[in-house]
């Protein structure tokens, strides 16, 4: 591992808009700089055909939702703002469409910055085609090629912020969710998904030099993301569900260590451990994020974000008008919210993250981990690791003491129901070596050989 130390070790100084190794970006955008700036993605109505016949429409419809968006901004007096493009299948399988949504969307960017100087960026998100062989092939999928090529033409067509959510790990991680079983969730993340996070963003930094643009970041959102709606469903434990969510850092971590500098994606909640690691800006969502799912992180969220974000909504007619500006809207409003609270002195910041934190802590385990004393606390265990298993190990261990002491202190809400995974939990992460030889060793009879190939992964 290559972190061995907290770029930012003190829980005060994980502030929301302030980065130690802030990126700028080709229009000028400052993100960790000292300002937190919306990022707003949207996405097209259910059932809308998307083809080479219909890309016409298409590139229409997305060039007019941004347009909406930046002439809103303008009328807000926003700074700047991120505009993330996450794709759908069918724009990766042909990425010719990705690219020229990508394009239109640029365009329209380009010619807000010439006019008014407004500064907005594209970030290009991929979706992991992989996860659509059964069972995936992570190295060898025939969806690869058209993947990487959107990231180099998307890119050089005006993606300057790179990331994805990548699956790496997904296939054995859904059942140990289900099944409430962390050793397999474990080995997911920390075996199966470290060693595809280097494969894949090894290849993603290639293309990232080649085309001179920002490589963003990874997101756990297909397993800490996946535990979170489980548990808002009551399908399994909140407190599994964080222990999940501490983990998960650790494999997201691969990204910066090959190359990402941030700010990384929004559905990764885990990027507030990845701060206090690596010092790079992240992206956040919480409330506003409710269009797309449901959390019990909605203020919490906010309190270390560098951009703020809607995770996606629809491109769809609301009373107020359509759905990506309005959504810009509430953004921009909690953002402005933000910097005039940094503007005002350390003492303003600190009063309203305080206010953010403690607004949600009490409610819920996963809110607890997300604290700056509990971001600290967790990711110096990660740093103080051996390896990614080591690490992910104690990660989750301390989660659950942080839980624990919550528990016992009165100050986290909770029941026995819940109360009695914290001894479980805890022993079954202790019983997991730290050799991955030995751990893989362990796991392989374990496996369904019909959802997952091990060579896939260099095992």
């Amino acid at each position: 591992m290559k972190f061995k130390t907290l770029a930012i070790g003190n829980s005060r100084d994980l502030m929301f808009g302030i980065a130690p190794h802030p990126v700028k970006t080709r229009r000028g955008l400052l993100i960790g700089g000292g300002m937190v700036y919306p990022e707003l993605n949207f996405t097209v109505p259910p059932g809308a055909p998307i083809d080479r016949k219909t890309l016409p429409e298409l590139r229409d419809k997305y060039a007019a939702a941004v347009r909406e968006a930046l002439e809103r901004a303008l009328h807000l007096d926003a700074e700047g703002l991120v505009i993330e493009f996450e794709t759908l299948l069918e724009m990766t399988l042909d990425p010719f469409i990705g690219t020229e949504l990508t394009k239109a969307m640029n365009e329209v960017c380009e010619e807000y910055f010439q006019k008014y100087g407004l500064k907005s960026e594209i970030r290009l998100t991929p979706n992991d085609t992989r996860d659509f062989d059964r069972p995936p092939l992570m190295r060898s999928s025939r969806h690869l090629e058209g993947m990487f090529k959107l990231f180099e033409d998307g890119a050089a067509a005006g993606g300057d912020l790179l990331s994805i959510e990548s699956t790496g790990g997904k296939e054995v991680c859904d059942d140990a969710l289900l099944n409430c079983d962390i050793r397999q969730v474990v080995f997911a993340l920390s075996v199966l998904g470290v060693r595809d996070m280097k494969f894949l963003w090894g290849k993603i930094a290639g293309i990232g030099k080649r085309q001179g643009k920002i490589l963003g970041g990874d997101t756990a959102c297909g397993f800490g993301n996946t535990a979170m709606v489980l548990a808002e469903k009551q399908y399994i434990p909140r407190i599994f569900a964080a222990v999940v969510r501490a983990v998960s850092a650790v494999r997201s971590l691969v990204a910066i260590e090959e190359g990402a500098i941030g700010p990384d994606k929004d559905c990764a909640y885990e990027g507030v451990y990845l701060k206090a690691i690596a010092g790079i800006p992240i992206s956040m969502e919480g409330k506003t994020a409710a269009c797309a799912h449901l959390s019990p992180l909605g203020n919490v969220a906010a309190a270390c974000a560098d951009l703020w974000s809607n995770e996606s909504v629809q491109n769809i007619k609301l009373l107020g008008g359509m759905a990506p500006t309005v959504y810009f809207e509430q953004l921009q409003y909690d953002a402005r919210l933000m910097n005039t609270a940094s503007a005002s002195g350390s003492k303003g910041a600190a009063q309203l993250q305080k206010w953010l934190v403690d607004s949600d802590v009490c409610h819920d385990p996963q809110a607890l981990i997300l604290a700056p004393d509990s971001v600290v606390a967790i990711s110096k265990e990660i740093v103080s690791a051996e390896n990614y298993i080591d690490a992910s190990v104690r990660a989750g261990l301390k989660a659950l003491s942080i839980i624990d002491e919550a528990i016992a202190a009165g100050y986290l809400k909770s029941s026995e129901r819940e109360n009695v995974w914290i001894e479980r939990l805890r022993e079954e992460l202790q019983s997991i070596p730290g050799d991955e030889n030995r751990f893989v060793a362990e796991m392989q009879p374990l496996l369904d050989t019909e959802k997952v190939i091990l060579s896939e992964y260099g095992l």
